[in-house]
């Protein structure tokens, strides 16, 4: 959500860019939709077999309690028991029975829901972004951008199965995500809406979707919280950084709405439960916990820095920069660069940085007040924050690619030949670095179509043989933990009493208890 990019139409100026009408194809031309169309495949494929391995996800862990909760209470049951008993979050609880509601194949699909609709939210901000630089948006090079950071997002991370294929952890961490970049696209349509109904329905929106917010995941309303507070900062009226109020007026909305869901989740009966179980806890904002909440943080930025894969979205960013630098022949027209001033394009530039320092800092705070010090290695968590550092790497990158294109283009006229082919040697170097940072996952997602059809075939063998049991009136059947993806299996304690993945799939199968085999 920049400041740049939520301004209106301001005052238009040409800049230089690469081509011509001339009718000569500059060497740029033809790298980038090869550039794209490889990243594409190569992304595309990584992603493709993780919507593929949906359909061998099996119930694990919390997995077992929405189901039979779902089965049993309904949709609306599950999300009062969420509310009284659990934990508060309405939003996921009502999500999560949408999803269970046939079982577990609603499990199977959900993350190709999740990549489709994070691909198109990607390419719309994307298209934004390009015509803030100056560019005319060009599908091939924004879907490879947008699949590159997926695929980041979901392969390059310590628990793969988690944030793609596990239902709760996609519910309450990726999801929010996919929810945020529409929210931002909310936000650009909304403050460019003249004065009327439709404005007011933007602003309606921005207010109810951040209450929902509020009560699906604390961790991304977090650092929503902290992206629109900034962003609704610089655009104060007295900064004179934004034309009108619009932009501080929808980020104000957004901010009341995650408080008003926030405060209902923590009121709610579940909330104070759990709070009550922690009663010998010290205060979040204690020393002490802020201390060891701050170890946990630099142990999470070194395990995120020794990823160098991540950097592969700051060089899908420099090709969709440097896209940004081509123009057609005179009668395709080309899209004009926006002229910006300077305060607001350096506000925008600076911004990605706190929320991604701080916000990362508040979602490991969080972890460890709720789980202890084993809470930051909670990979999944880390989307919250990895998300907006992978979005903020590539439009560095785009800027990159673009001034440093422009850069060049002005300098064609004196010494075309090393102009072109400094461009080019660009778009080559930021593809191969793209593509190297997609090769290093296939490993990880090797082990993972591994793991996740292996679990998956002994899974359906184990459960045809409790279902043929309950069905010949057995009340007590044997069960064999399947682990995947570090997540809690029947057994994980000695005491059974306090085994609630025992008790949820004891529920599931309708019996009265289960014994390890």
């Amino acid at each position: 959500m920049s400041t740049a990019a939520i301004e209106d139409e301001g005052v238009r100026a040409p800049g230089p860019a690469v081509g011509g009408g001339t009718g000569r194809r500059p060497v740029l031309r033809r790298l980038l939709p090869a550039a794209g169309a490889t990243l594409v495949a190569a992304a595309g494929a990584l992603i493709a077999v993780g919507c593929f391995l949906g359909l061998y996800v099996r119930p694990t862990s919390d997995d077992w309690c929405a189901a039979w909760k779902t089965r049993d209470l309904g949709v609306l049951g599950i999300t009062s028991d969420f509310y009284r008993t659990q934990n508060g979050r309405i939003t996921n609880a009502l999500l999560s029975g949408v999803v269970y509601g046939d079982g577990p194949a609603g499990t199977k699909i959900l993350p190709t829901v999740i990549v489709v609709c994070f691909t198109a939210g990607l390419v719309l901000l994307g298209r934004e972004l390009v015509r803030f630089l100056g560019g005319r948006p060009r599908l091939l090079v924004l879907t490879a951008c947008a699949l590159v950071v997926q695929a980041l997002v979901y392969f390059a991370g310590t628990h793969s199965y988690q944030v793609l294929l596990w239902a709760p952890s996609t519910i309450s961490h990726t999801l929010p995500s996919v929810i945020g970049v529409w929210a931002i696209l909310l936000a650009l349509w909304t403050v460019r809406r003249p004065r009327g109904p439709a404005r007011v329905a933007g602003f309606v929106s921005a207010f109810l979707i951040a209450f929902a917010i509020g009560t699906l995941s604390e961790p991304f309303a977090l650092v929503s919280a902290l992206l629109a507070g900034l962003v609704g900062l610089v655009c104060l009226p007295g900064f004179g950084l934004a034309r009108n109020r619009r932009p501080f007026i929808w980020c104000l909305l957004w901010c009341s709405g995650l408080v008003c869901g926030l405060a209902v989740l923590y009121t709610s009966p579940g909330a104070r439960w759990r709070r009550a179980q922690r009663l010998n806890q010290e205060s979040v904002l204690s020393a002490g916990e802020l201390r060891s909440a701050f170890a946990d943080w630099l142990r999470v930025w070194d395990t995120v820095t020794g990823q160098w894969a991540y950097l592969g979205a700051a060089a899908a960013g420099v090709l969709l920069g440097l896209a940004c630098c081509l123009r057609g022949h005179v009668s395709e027209g080309r899209e004009p660069r926006r002229r910006v001033p300077r305060p607001t394009l350096t506000a925008a530039l600076l911004l990605p940085v706190p929320v991604v320092v701080l916000g990362s800092f508040a979602v490991v705070l969080g972890l460890h007040s709720g789980y202890g010090p084993s809470g930051w290695t909670f990979g999944r968590a880390w989307t919250n924050f990895i998300v907006p550092m992978e979005l903020a790497l590539c439009g560095y990158g785009a800027l990159l690619g673009a001034r440093g294109g422009r850069w060049l283009a002005d300098r064609r006229s004196a010494d075309r030949r090393s102009a072109d082919a400094a461009l080019a040697t660009g778009a080559v170097v930021a593809g191969c670095l793209a593509l190297a940072s997609l090769t290093a996952l296939v490993p990880s997602v090797r082990e993972l179509t591994t793991n996740t059809v292996a679990r998956s075939v002994a899974w359906d063998a184990q459960n045809s043989r409790i279902l043929s049991e309950t069905a010949q009136g057995a009340t007590d059947v044997g069960y064999r933990p399947m682990y995947i993806g570090v997540l809690s299996e029947p057994f994980f304690t000695a005491d059974y009493e306090r085994d609630w993945v025992a008790s949820c799939v004891s529920n599931w199968y309708g019996v009265d208890r289960i014994h390890r085999l």
